[in-house]
């Protein structure tokens, strides 16, 4: 069981290791032509391990910030982060506290969403299977770092070969598989008009999570619709 809920969590995350590690070596490289070394550039990818938050720090290790300045920089760009953490709580209760740890440090985006989505369809989410998603996430994009860095100017932008929209497809993806939830349409133009205004107003990439707290005020105002609740008993009977 452990075996094939490591390999399920793989298969899931490969399209996700695939399309992001395009961008870990673009990190790589900037990171390298700012002046990082080898080491520091991995270790910040392997630690830190947020694309729009490292770009963030690089760019404000370019113009001499302070410290305070650019943690704080990169905690507003991921706060996005604390609503996860809070939204896959229920699903990852019989997790021992080590491997909460594990599950925090490697919550990412895809990862939330599929944690949420194979909850809400009643499958156990085990921390085997979260790790086998994670990792094939993780350990690319800390290698594709390094490469980055190695080649330095032979990485070219992903957009030039049109690189950047796989994962805005994903992503639209994993939207579009919440569409049978509450209030789904409202919630999401929420977002999107959030962000839009955000992006225009404060920059990216501060936009992506004032669209997401756009959202999560809409849908706490909001009624639900209907109730719901079919995913949770069936999650709660597995558990038990």
């Amino acid at each position: 069981m452990k075996r094939t809920d490591f390999l399920e969590g793989l298969r899931g995350g490969i399209p996700v290791g695939l399309a992001s590690a395009p961008f870990g070596a673009l990190f790589g490289a900037l990171a390298r032509d700012q002046g990082m070394s080898l080491g520091e550039l991995t270790l910040m990818s392997g630690t830190v391990y947020a694309g729009a938050s490292q770009m963030v720090g690089l760019d404000l290790f370019g113009h001499n910030v302070q410290a305070w300045l650019i943690v704080l920089s990169i905690l507003a760009v991921n706060f996005r982060h604390v609503l996860y953490s809070a939204a896959i709580a229920r699903y990852i209760r019989h997790f021992s506290p080590v491997e909460k740890f594990f599950t925090f440090f490697l919550l990412v985006d895809p990862q939330f969403a599929a944690a949420v989505k194979r909850g809400e369809e009643g499958k156990r989410v085990t921390f085997i299977w979260y790790l086998g998603f994670a990792l094939v996430i993780y350990v690319p994009w800390v290698i594709a770092s390094l490469i980055g860095g190695l080649l330095g100017s032979l990485i070219g932008d992903p957009r030039s070969i049109g690189l950047d929209i796989l994962l805005p497809i994903y992503f639209l993806g994993i939207v579009i598989g919440f569409r049978s939830r509450d209030n789904f349409l409202p919630v999401v133009a929420a977002s999107a008009i959030g962000s839009a205004i955000a992006f225009r107003y404060v920059g990216s990439p501060w936009h992506v999570s004032l669209g997401a707290l756009a959202g999560v005020l809409l849908a706490a105002l909001l009624p639900p619709v209907k109730a719901n609740r079919k995913p949770d008993l069936v999650h709660e009977n597995h558990e038990a």
